[in-house]
Order: structure tokens, then sequence, then C-alpha cells
């Protein structure tokens, strides 16, 4: 069974190909991973399947539903969330009000979504910071509350783009538990990163993207000694230069 099925998606800007034929499957429940370098088109392929951009060519199917043509606030509303790369809260609004922002999607009544935003807060670690502004939130914090928001939404699927990006290995260490309990609780969860360690601890299963084309699947471990991966991330020969000195 298959909760997410990307198929065959291409994206054209003008005459940039960001994604070629790109298809990916998320079975539910589980923890995938998106990775490869920099400038692959990763995110354009998050924007894809959130509905913010409209393929070039192929389609996204979602529990059974095929959901290409549906606008992004139908996909929020069927269960799909996303956190950004850039994060950039409300920084005039209190932490618990960033969050209420995104309860109002299932809760229309303003003490209902506070009280679930409050209730997320702190389960990603921000219980103790809910009325100070946003604006005045670490990194690792602004981190939290993007998690927090799209949470807020109460989502089925969760895209994570780069969320623990900027963060120090101890912050990375704290969020990681996060984000498996976030799974223990139901929620199937897709994710971009480049911090492999996270990768290695959370991911069932990881696709590489490189040049908008999908190069690779497989566990993390098979990942990691891939040539085709190697090549990608450190260039033409890496691999060869890498057994040699094994």
């Amino acid at each position: 069974m298959t909760l997410l099925h990307v198929e065959g998606i291409t994206k054209q800007f003008g005459g940039l190909r960001a994604v070629d034929n790109a298809s990916l499957s998320v079975p539910p429940g589980t923890i995938t991973g998106l990775i490869g370098p920099n400038g692959a088109g990763k995110t354009t392929l998050f924007g894809v399947i959130s509905g913010f951009i409209p393929p070039t060519a192929g389609r996204i199917v979602y529990n059974g539903a095929d959901i290409t043509a549906h606008p992004p606030h139908r996909r929020a509303r069927s269960g799909i969330a996303r956190t950004f790369q850039i994060v950039q809260p409300f920084a005039g609004l209190s932490v618990v009000e960033n969050i209420a922002v995104g309860a109002y999607l299932r809760h229309a009544k303003r003490a209902d979504a506070t009280r679930v935003a409050s209730d997320i807060a702190h389960r990603v670690g921000l219980g103790a910071m809910l009325h100070q502004p946003a604006s005045a939130l670490t990194v690792a914090g602004r981190k939290r509350l993007e998690l927090a928001r799209a949470l807020a939404t109460a989502p089925r699927l969760l895209l994570l783009d780069e969320v623990l990006a900027g963060l120090n290995p101890s912050e990375i260490r704290d969020i990681i538990p996060i984000i498996q309990a976030i799974r223990a609780e139901g929620v199937t969860i897709l994710m971009i990163e480049h911090v492999m360690q996270a990768v290695m601890n959370l991911c069932e299963h990881v696709y590489v993207l490189s040049q908008g084309r999908m190069i690779a699947e497989g566990t993390p471990q098979a990942i990691c000694t891939d040539e085709q991966v190697i090549e990608a991330y450190l260039g033409h020969g890496a691999a060869g230069q890498m057994q040699a000195h094994a």
C-alpha cells in the first residue's frame, strides 16, 4: 500500500528542466528520505507535491486519488502539510498565535485553535515560550515553530524541507526524537535532508535526486555506498578514488 505516489513528474522553467521524470512512493507510517546535491530539484519536487508548483508532466496520487490538479488548500484539507526551507514566522505574533494559524484549518473557534496550538507547542519543545514573540526565537526555535505550524493542520502526510538545516549537532540530536514521535503518532513523513546522521537515524528508505533525475533508491546504508550517489555529491571519479584509498 502507498500513501503518496509521485509518478513521472517533470517541471520545466523556460529552458531549465528542474525536475526530470522523477518518481517515488511513500508507504503509510514510514519516514522516507529525499536527498541530493544543492540545486538537484528537491524543493521544486516538494512544491509540486504540495500544490504550490504545477508540474509540466506527470501526476501525484495521494491516498489512492489523483490530486495533480488540486490547489494547495485542498491538499492541506486532505492531510498534506509541509515545512519551508526558509523559515518565515509571523514576527508580530506570539509563538502560540503562529501555531494557531495552522490550527484554524481544522478548528473554527479561536479557543479551540489556541488549545491545539498550545498542545503542539509542548510536543515540539516550545511549551515554555508560548507567549514570547516569534521574532525572539533562536534558529533552532524557529525550526521547531515551523514544524509546529505544519503539525497544527493535523496532517496525515508531512513534508519536511531541511528542518535540521542550520542546527548544531546538539540541536539536531534534540529534534530527531521529536520527528520519531510524530511518526509514532501515525503521521507519514517525507523529508528532504542534508544531515546524513539524521537520514541514517530516521529513514527506512531513501531516494536520491541529482540534476532533476532520480539516480538511486534504497536503504540509507545502501545509499551511502552507492557509486552514483558518491559521484553526484563529490564529483566524477570520486567513487574510484574512495575505493582506492579504502
